[in-house]
C-alpha cells in the first residue's frame, strides 16, 4: 500500500522538477477568480475583444478551472523565458522603416509543442511519484484565464497593459499550466509593483491602452496584424509603422525589462534572419516560400494572405522610393481582395509622398 503524500514535500519537488525541465519559475494556485470573471464579463460587454469570438464562447469555462476539466482544485503554473539571444535590437529595427517588425517571441519556434512538451514530463514525474492522478496541460490553447492564475501562483503581477511582469524577470516570458485534483499548497499571489508609471501606456501607438489594465484589442496592433483576418482599419495603418507581425512597444520601456534574461532554449533562436528582414525581401515571398520558412512558427497561423496584407501597410509607411513603389506594383493584381486593397492604399501613400516631378520643360 502506497503511503499518505505529503503534498507540502511535493509542491517542492514539483518546483525542482520543473526547473530541470527548463521553466524558470513554478507556482501553485487554487481555482478561485471571481474578480477576474467580473473584469473579463465587463471587457467582453464593451466589445473590446473585437472578432475574437472565442472569448466568449465558452462562458464561464475561462475562469471556473473546474468546469473546464472535471476534479481540477489546484493549476500548477509555469514560465519559460523566451527574448531570443544574439536577435538584434528592437528599436533598431523599429527605427529603420525598411525593416520588418516582428514580436520577439515569434521569431523562432513556435512556443506551444515545446512547452507543452515540458509540461507533460512534469505530468510524468509527479505520475511517477504519486501513481496515476488527474491533469490536463495547457499552452494557450484552450480558454485559460492564465495571467490571472499565474498571478495567483506568485509568478507577477498583471501590469498597466495586462501583460504579466515578474519583479526580477521582466515579462519576456510565456506561460503554461497543469490543472490538477492534487490538494497542493498554495503560493501566495505577486504584489504590485507598477506604482505611478505609465510607460507602456503613453508608448502605445494606436492608444489600445485606454486606462491601466484597461486594453482595446480593437485598436492594438497585435491584435491588428494577428488576430483580424479582414480590412485594418485605415485610421490605424499609419501608426502600425513598419511592425508586421505583432507589436512589442508596451514591453520594450517597462523599465522591469531591465531583468529580463535572454532565452536559453535552443527553439527560441531566430530563424531565416527574421530579426531583421527587408519588407521588399519579405513581400516577394511566394506563397510555396512563406509556407516553408514559417513552418514551426507561430506566425504561419496569419496565413499568406494577411501576412502581404500587413507587409503592404508597412511598405506604404516606408520612405518614398522606387523599388518599394515597383514590390507594391507587382502585387495590385494579386488574386487576394484584401491584398489588392492594402495595396492599393499603400501605393496612394507613396503617390502623395513623391518629390515633385523634375522634368525639363
Amino acid at each position: 500500500m502506497q503511503p499518505p503524500t505529503d503534498y507540502v514535500e511535493l509542491a517542492a519537488r514539483i518546483k525542482r522538477w520543473g526547473g530541470e525541465f527548463g521553466f524558470q519559475q513554478v507556482g501553485i494556485s487554487a481555482t478561485e477568480l471571481g474578480a477576474d470573471e467580473a473584469h473579463l464579463r465587463d471587457w467582453l460587454a464593451a466589445g473590446r475583444h473585437g472578432e475574437m469570438d472565442y472569448m466568449q464562447r465558452h462562458g464561464s469555462k475561462r475562469s471556473r478551472p473546474a468546469e473546464l476539466q472535471a476534479g481540477t482544485v489546484r493549476v500548477i503554473s509555469v514560465r519559460m523565458d523566451y527574448d531570443p539571444p544574439q536577435a538584434r535590437d528592437a528599436w533598431e529595427v523599429l527605427d529603420d522603416p525598411a525593416l520588418a517588425y516582428i514580436s520577439r517571441y515569434a521569431l523562432g519556434r513556435d512556443y506551444h509543442k515545446l512547452l507543452r512538451a515540458r509540461l507533460q514530463k512534469l505530468a510524468d514525474r509527479i505520475a511517477a511519484k504519486t501513481g496515476p492522478f488527474g491533469y490536463r496541460a495547457f499552452v494557450d490553447s484552450a480558454p485559460v484565464m492564465e495571467k490571472a492564475l499565474a498571478r495567483n501562483a506568485g509568478l507577477g503581477w498583471i501590469g498597466k497593459h495586462t501583460n504579466l511582469i515578474n519583479k526580477s524577470a521582466g515579462s519576456w516570458f510565456f506561460l503554461g499550466e497543469l490543472f490538477t485534483d492534487l490538494p497542493l499548497p498554495v503560493d501566495a499571489p505577486a504584489g504590485e509593483h507598477c506604482g505611478t508609471c505609465t510607460r507602456c501606456i503613453d508608448i502605445c501607438p494606436t492608444r489600445a491602452i485606454v486606462a491601466p489594465n484597461q486594453l482595446d484589442a480593437r485598436r492594438c496592433i497585435s491584435y491588428l496584424t494577428i488576430e483580424l483576418r479582414g480590412s485594418i482599419p485605415v485610421e490605424f495603418r499609419r501608426a502600425i509603422g513598419n511592425r508586421i507581425y505583432g507589436c512589442d512597444d508596451c514591453q520594450l520601456v517597462c523599465p522591469w525589462n531591465k531583468f529580463a534574461r535572454k532565452s536559453v532554449e535552443p527553439d527560441f533562436i531566430v530563424r531565416h534572419g527574421l530579426d531583421s528582414a527587408a519588407l521588399i525581401e519579405l513581400f516577394a515571398w511566394s506563397e510555396e516560400e512563406f509556407l516553408q520558412r514559417t513552418e514551426g512558427s507561430a506566425i504561419r497561423r496569419i496565413g499568406y494572405e494577411c501576412w502581404l496584407r500587413n507587409i503592404a501597410v508597412a511598405l506604404g509607411n516606408a520612405p518614398h522610393g522606387q523599388e518599394v513603389v515597383d514590390a507594391l506594383s507587382a502585387r495590385t493584381e494579386h488574386a487576394s481582395e484584401l491584398v489588392r486593397e492594402h495595396v492599393l492604399w499603400a501605393l496612394e501613400c507613396h503617390v502623395r509622398s513623391a518629390p515633385p516631378s523634375m522634368d525639363a520643360t
